[in-house]
């Protein structure tokens, strides 16, 4: 009888209105009054299109799709904590002769396109769980308590479609938590804190000994924010940091997607591995796509080792422009490019991949560095040597034109940056400091000091290899863009005589 609600209302209602239009009353307040009572029932049952879905409204897709732990590259130890975690749930039986309570979270952080909604989907998989997925945006609503409705309705519904899927578990995966878990001031009751207050209730351990057991994964980038009471043992008992690939793991994703794809015989992909590095698994899924989209822009077959490059570039900086630039013009970039690429072969010999002329995004020329090797520890030495890679296009041009241009202000800002490193790791004169507490007179002395000194060194340094420039520069300007073995080559020709 109660499925046949809504089409009783919709016959009886015409039917009142007409009647009473028929004896003589007014249907003006009465027409008013249901209006306003419909529009609160539909914003408090959640039934719009940017409201949550309640009732007999769900979700689409009651079962995640077979994607397993093998489908997901360069993640292995987060894939073992993950795996581990999620044997709580499949082997129940033998966690309960050990005492041992099942998890109730799971917290997913790490950059972005590092692979944790990838991760989230494969932990359905494998404890063969209904699997619900959920931005932390869909819970943020302006009504008071519509966020913590949803929430109620989302675990609601989860146990009713693993009981209807006959499971004994599901899980549910919320994408970017912090929008709902920030840390609460104290002040003023908000809607976030409802939610979150929800979002609490539900971990809390109401329904933990219910069956289906209900696991929540949740992922940010910003773990920072989240409130300490949703971080509590408890709660999210494991805290897994999904980080960037290192070069094995980026080897390994790249593998992944070239599966489908025709890949040259010639082709390196742990050179491309290497070239890539600080890209994530995202950001390497888009360099082998682009790589294909430029084998079929020049109607190949084969997606060649030119193609994974230029793929890389265009990730890094996006794509080439049509940017016309003046004979003059053309010369100073070319110079301030080759300042970089001599003082990074001085400083770390090996490390140019590529030095380019043309442009690509807001940049008029680039050189890319291939790091020797991952590297996640720096020492005051490397740094400085980082600072001077940067200041040699500035030094370039003031050897040559006696002055700097504009081209120069991103160099300084990543200069700056790097001094705000070493200052932060008691790695200069000041000693071990609190950085916060330093004013901006402070900081710009030290910034002042540190690369004006590094500026004499990098502007000696290359004042000695001003031969270098002469005969890299003609190649640069006609072929306008020099591999890291070409330029090397001339370098080497040019200490040899």
């Amino acid at each position: 009888m109660r499925k046949y609600l809504p089409e009783i209302a919709i016959g009886l209602v015409p039917v009142l209105i007409v009647f009473l239009i028929f004896i003589g009353q007014n249907v003006v307040p009465v027409l008013m009054l249901g209006a306003l009572g419909f529009v609160v029932f539909y914003a408090a049952r959640g039934r719009g299109k940017m409201t949550a879905m309640t009732g007999q409204q769900r979700r689409p897709g009651t079962k995640a799709e077979p994607f397993s732990f093998e489908q997901i590259g360069g993640q292995e130890r987060a894939k073992q904590e993950l795996i581990e975690a999620l044997d709580f749930l499949v082997k129940q039986e033998q966690i309960a002769k050990l005492g041992i309570r099942p998890l109730k979270g799971i917290l997913l952080a790490g950059p972005p396109g590092t692979g944790k909604t990838l991760l989230a989907k494969a932990a359905a998989h494998y404890t063969d769980s209904i699997y619900l997925a959920a931005s932390g945006s869909e819970f943020v609503e302006m009504y008071v308590g519509v966020g913590a409705g949803r929430i109620r309705d989302l675990f609601k519904e989860a146990r009713t479609k693993a009981n209807k899927a006959k499971k004994s578990s599901a899980v549910i995966f919320i994408d970017e938590i912090e929008v709902i878990g920030g840390k609460r001031d104290g002040g003023q009751q908000r809607e976030y804190d409802q939610t979150l207050n929800q979002l609490l209730t539900e971990m809390d351990g109401i329904h933990a000994n219910e069956s289906p057991r209900i696991l929540l994964i949740a992922a940010t980038n910003r773990k920072e924010m989240l409130d300490s009471a949703l971080l509590r043992p408890g709660r999210f008992d494991r805290h897994i940091s999904v980080d960037l690939p290192d070069k094995k793991g980026r080897l390994h994703i790249l593998n992944i997607h070239a599966n489908n794809k025709p890949i040259a015989e010639d082709v390196h992909l742990e050179r491309i591995a290497s070239e890539s590095f600080g890209f994530s698994g995202a950001q390497l899924e888009s360099v082998m796509n682009e790589a294909a989209i430029y084998a079929l822009r020049e109607n190949t077959d084969k997606i060649t080792e030119n193609h994974l490059s230029m793929a890389i570039d265009k990730v890094m900086m996006g794509e080439k422009t049509d940017r016309e630039s003046s004979k003059e013009e053309r010369e100073r970039v070319a110079l301030h490019e080759l300042g970089h690429a001599i003082m990074a072969e001085i400083v770390r010999p090996g490390s140019v991949s590529q030095v380019a002329l043309s442009p690509r995004g807001q940049a008029l020329g680039y050189v890319r560095h291939n790091p020797l090797q991952d590297q996640y520890l720096y020492t005051e030495s490397f740094l400085n040597g980082q600072i001077m890679i940067a200041l040699g296009g500035a030094a370039a041009e003031e050897m040559f034109y006696g002055g700097r241009s504009t081209g120069s202000k991103n160099d300084f800002e990543q200069s700056m940056s790097i001094v705000k490193t070493l200052v932060e790791s008691g790695l200069t004169d000041l000693g071990i400091i609190d950085a916060s507490m330093m004013t901006k007179e402070a900081w710009a002395n030290i910034n002042r000091t540190i690369l004006d000194k590094l500026m004499s060194r990098t502007k000696e340094t290359l004042e000695a290899k001003r031969e270098v420039f002469a005969s890299s520069l003609e190649t640069l300007l006609r072929e306008e863009t020099l591999s890291g073995d070409e330029f090397r080559h001339l370098l080497n020709a040019d200490t040899a005589a």
